[in-house]
C-alpha cells in the first residue's frame, strides 16, 4: 500500500491485547479443559494492521505471514501441546525463530473453536450442510437435524464433498434417509459410540479409525470422515472475518490443505 494512499483506505492499527480480549470474550476458552493453551502463545508486535489465519501453526503458514507482512497469526492448532515432550523440538524452535525474527505474534484456539454454537467448526459445518437446526453433542460437537423426512445418504455425502472440498470416506450402513447427524470435526472417531447410543442416523468427523467400519455397520449408522484439516477451516476463518469487520484489520486466510 502506498504511503500516499488516503488513510481512510488503510487497515486500522489495533493492539494485539484488544484482539485477544475480543476472541476470548467470544469463545470463552476457560470453559473447556484442553490439551493446548488457548490464546496468545507467542508475543510479537504490540499493535498490528494485518492478520493471517490458518488451521495449523506450520512453517508454511508462518512463511506466508512473513510474505504478507502480517503482525499476528491466528490458528486452530498452535505450537504447544500437552502430549509433546517438555522442551522445544528443532521443528518448533525454527518456527519460533521465524516469528521472533519478524516480530510476529501467534495465538491459537483449539477446542473452543470447535465448540462454539454459532461460529465453531461444527456449527458452521451443520449450517453449510443444510441442517434445519443443531444443538450440543458432547463437549464440542453439534447434533443436527435435516428438514422434513431427511436427505438421502448419497446427497449428504455430496454435500460434505462440496463443503469440505474432500470426497468423504463413507462407512457403515444407516437408514437411506438421514434425519439426524452428529458432527465433531478433527479426530473424533472415538465419539461414534455416543452417536450410536443416541440413535442418530449418521456421524461426521475428520479422521477414521480401523474398527469404525465394523462398528458403524453393526450399529446401523453411517460414518463419514472428510479429513481433519478439511473439517476445521471454518471457525478460524470466521474469527478472522469477524476481526476484520470489527476492527478494520486486513485479514488473509491461508489455505494449506492437508491430506489427513
Amino acid at each position: 500500500m502506498s504511503p500516499d494512499e488516503p488513510s481512510s483506505t488503510r487497515p486500522a492499527l489495533v493492539k494485539v491485547v484488544d484482539i485477544i480480549d475480543t476472541i476470548d470474550a467470544i469463545l470463552q476458552p476457560q470453559r473447556l479443559k484442553d490439551s493446548a493453551p488457548n490464546g496468545l502463545q507467542v508475543p510479537g508486535s504490540e499493535a498490528v494492521s494485518r492478520i493471517v489465519t490458518g488451521v495449523s501453526a506450520s512453517r508454511a503458514l508462518i512463511d506466508r505471514a512473513v510474505e504478507l507482512d502480517a503482525g499476528l497469526v491466528l490458528c486452530h492448532h498452535g505450537l504447544f501441546w500437552d502430549f509433546h515432550p517438555t522442551g522445544l523440538s528443532p521443528v518448533v524452535a525454527e518456527r519460533l525463530r521465524r516469528l521472533f525474527r519478524h516480530d510476529i505474534a501467534l495465538a491459537a484456539y483449539h477446542l473452543p473453536l470447535d465448540a462454539h454454537p454459532t461460529i465453531g467448526n461444527n456449527a458452521l459445518l451443520a449450517e453449510r450442510l443444510g441442517a434445519a437446526g443443531h444443538e450440543a453433542f458432547g463437549d464440542v460437537g453439534r447434533r443436527a437435524q435435516f428438514p422434513g423426512d431427511g436427505i438421502p445418504i448419497e446427497e449428504l455425502a455430496a454435500r460434505v464433498e462440496t463443503v469440505t472440498g474432500r470426497v468423504p470416506l463413507l462407512q457403515g450402513r444407516g437408514p437411506e434417509l438421514v434425519q439426524t447427524i452428529a458432527i465433531v470435526s478433527g479426530a473424533a472417531a472415538s465419539m461414534l459410540p455416543e452417536a450410536i447410543a443416541q440413535g442418530l442416523d449418521a456421524f461426521l468427523t475428520g479422521e477414521p479409525r480401523e474398527h469404525v467400519m465394523a462398528d458403524a455397520e453393526e450399529a446401523g449408522i453411517h460414518f463419514l470422515a472428510a479429513g481433519h484439516y478439511a473439517t476445521e477451516t471454518f471457525g478460524i476463518r470466521r474469527i478472522g472475518e469477524l476481526l476484520e469487520e470489527r476492527f478494520g484489520l486486513e485479514h488473509h486466510f491461508v489455505d494449506l490443505p492437508n491430506a489427513v
